[in-house]
């Protein structure tokens, strides 16, 4: 749950809505921030709060949140979960951190996760500190509520969600259709973005052998099918 605001909206803060287009980014990142977190003990209301509030022209986006919302409403709960853990927690190439993928296990994300927290703070917002600030349901809660410095953070992290999407989809994953819906909010990849997406599917994130220090930022948020850290 969101420090400042808690996670059972689906709408952006009013006063920043902007134009219909800017309302409509900021509802699609709104649901797939509750789609993409940990199915617990408010995921079957989660589920049914996207599906009222997505919008009835049915965009592109909105058709694949809404198809991964049927797909998960027929699910076990405690398979979802399960399969939400070993979907996201067991391998680094689909981790919901994005940092890791262009910085790995390095000084360097150290730095840039601060730097996350920072934007967050000049923006207004306190998510909750359980996750790291790099947790992509939260970036997206930022995104659907500070949109003008929310959008351009998920921008930047444009290679990330171009691999995890590709990793979901190798790994057959109905969390695909909630990347996708993402992806195609922002605008298209550029040369120099693919060109760092290729390099990292080729060779993996970097990493250093001695050295690193990431305190007080751990690399890997575990989740049990109680929601460890929700």
């Amino acid at each position: 749950m969101s420090a400042r605001t808690g996670r059972d909206q689906v709408s952006p803060e009013p006063g920043r809505r902007g134009n219909a287009r800017e309302a409509g980014a900021a509802l699609l990142h709104q649901a797939a921030s509750l789609l993409l977190t940990y199915p617990g003990p408010a995921w079957p209301g989660n589920l049914d709060l996207v599906r009222r509030a997505l919008p009835a022209d049915r965009s592109p986006a909105a058709r694949l949140l809404l198809r991964f919302c049927d797909h998960a409403a027929e699910q076990d709960p405690f398979d979802l979960a399960s399969r939400y853990v070993t979907t996201f927690d067991r391998s680094g190439r689909r981790t919901l951190h994005l940092t890791y993928y262009t910085d790995g296990d390095t000084r360097r994300r150290g730095a840039s996760l601060a730097r996350i927290k920072a934007i967050y703070r000049e923006g207004g917002w306190w998510p909750d500190e359980a996750e790291l600030p790099d947790f992509l349901p939260l970036m997206l809660e930022f995104a659907a509520r500070c949109p003008e410095p929310g959008v351009p953070l998920l921008r930047e992290h444009r290679a990330a969600l171009d691999l995890l999407s590709a990793a979901l989809h190798k790994h057959r994953s109905p969390y695909a259709d909630v990347l996708d819906a993402v992806r195609t909010t922002l605008p298209p990849a550029t040369a120099r973005e693919r060109r760092t997406a290729g390099e990292i599917a080729q060779a993996g994130p970097p990493s250093e052998s001695v050295g690193l220090d990431l305190t007080p930022y751990p690399t890997v948020t575990q989740h049990s099918s109680q929601g460890a850290r929700r």
